[in-house]
């Protein structure tokens, strides 16, 4: 090799610019592992879901509760021209669905943790006390005659989204007289697909029905319930201790402490987008959905999204710690070798599936801690290594620390996340401007 040649290879060796350029092709290549530790992540919360899966078909999925309604059917007559220009009359049968004027619904849920290997899967079962009243039925708006009204194939249908899930036989109090719930949503289902109903032939002769019944119902996940009352109330209680109200109306009163939470609704009329009655002319599935509300049991910390959240620091993560090391370097003009950032790197990647592996079986507080500490006395052990003396690994050691300590509070306060991480690189940034103020970056060895 030439001495010219030999100078310019020197020149580029010590060259801290060339360095720095490497340090930041290293941190895009120490992607490629936590690229792979984030599929990890989602691989897991895929496997949670399946755990769930399984366990809530076997006891009772998200539950929804529609109804009740009334559904009665009546003839439908109208003419047409036939080929040969004669009128035909046709008769269609038709449904009419009617809601209760009152609609009051009061509900004490018990919560519990069920398990498939190492997931939990928090399920509950209810006790829905339901009651309220109809007006008579008219078919006025639909124009109808009294004797096409079929009174004697009336029913009252409850569409309840997972009817595996009944616990016990329901038997419905109407005006005082008893009946035992049918399976299935019944003749129309004009609320939902699945449910039960109850045959109330000849029991229409009223002007103002009162009705009431118990259900006993398992179900995971969530409650939802349709506002089908033109005075609609409904009361919920639980020991579960981190609800997430959700749907179209959020409660009117709340409660949430350590032992569970207690909430109510109060539903007007005026605020669902459907009338009381409509025939089976109209659907109004869609409208019921959207008019749905209630609460999801969801866990106080989710393991996964946490982790999720933490990789996605990863890049800055690596790149700070790097750049610590680097200014250790520019500052007492010492040199640290490729190799050495590299296992650097790979044992700050090993954090995230520590702490992944660890939140799999304990709290993800103390997950996170145990991950940290190990890291942390790792780096700070490599760093005595690489920079030859305690204070200087010291610095490592307290670099890295206080970047977990500051990812774990970006993670806990996630609506402020952005603004803390803003003001966080802000004071890095002054920090290394700071400390590099004296430093001659026209130096070819700077």
């Amino acid at each position: 090799m030439s001495e010219t040649s030999q100078n310019i290879f020197t020149t580029i060796k010590k060259s801290r610019i060339l360095q720095l350029i490497l340090i930041g092709i290293l941190v895009l290549v120490l992607k490629i592992p936590v690229f792979m530790i984030s599929n990890l992540i989602r691989e897991r919360e895929a496997r949670e879901h399946e755990a769930m899966t399984e366990v809530t078909s076997k006891w009772g999925s998200e539950q929804v509760l529609t109804g009740p309604v009334l559904v009665i059917p009546y003839k439908y007559h109208w003419r047409e021209i036939g080929d040969k220009g004669k009128t035909i009359e046709r008769i269609q049968t038709r449904f009419a669905t009617f809601l209760p004027e009152k609609l009051n619904a009061q509900g004490e849920m018990k919560t519990e943790l069920r398990y498939r290997g190492i997931f939990e899967v928090p399920v509950y079962h209810i006790a829905l006390n339901v009651q309220g009243e109809f007006m008579r039925p008219s078919f006025q708006e639909w124009d109808v005659q009294p004797g096409d009204i079929l009174w004697d194939q009336a029913q009252l249908t409850v569409g309840i989204s997972d009817t595996r899930a009944v616990r016990e036989q329901v038997k419905l109090n109407w005006n005082e007289q008893i009946f035992s719930f049918l399976p299935g949503i019944g003749a129309y289902e004009s609320i939902a697909e699945s449910g039960m109903h109850v045959n109330l032939a000849k029991q229409l002769n009223a002007q103002r029905f009162a009705f009431s019944f118990s259900l006993l119902l398992n179900g995971s996940q969530g409650l939802f319930v349709a506002p089908f009352g033109r005075d609609t109330t409904v009361a919920l209680k639980s020991n579960w201790q981190s609800p997430s109200f959700q749907g179209a109306w959020l409660p009117n009163q709340r409660t949430i402490n350590v032992n569970g939470f207690d909430a109510s609704w109060s539903i007007p009329y005026l605020g669902r987008n459907y009338p009381q009655s409509w025939n089976s002319e109209k659907l109004m599935k869609d409208k019921i959905a959207a008019s749905q509300f209630g609460v999801n049991l969801i866990t106080a910390i989710d393991k996964y999204r946490m982790a999720e959240r933490s990789v996605k620091y990863a890049g800055l993560f690596i790149l700070l710690t790097f750049a610590a090391i680097w200014l250790i370097e520019i500052l007492v003009k010492f040199r640290v070798h490729f190799l050495q950032y590299l296992l650097l790197g790979f044992a700050l990647c090993v954090f995230y599936l520590l702490e992944l592996s660890l939140s799999e079986h304990i709290r993800f507080a103390a997950a996170y801690a145990i991950a940290a500490i190990a890291v942390i006395v790792m780096t700070t052990a490599y760093g005595k290594v690489m920079l030859k003396t305690y204070t200087k690994a010291a610095i490592v050691g307290s670099v890295t620390t206080t970047l977990y300590g500051y990812l774990y509070v970006i993670l806990c306060n996630e609506d402020y996340a952005l603004l803390m991480g803003s003001i966080g690189l802000f004071v890095i940034l002054g920090l290394v401007m700071f400390l590099t103020r004296r430093v001659n970056w026209s130096d070819t060895n700077a």
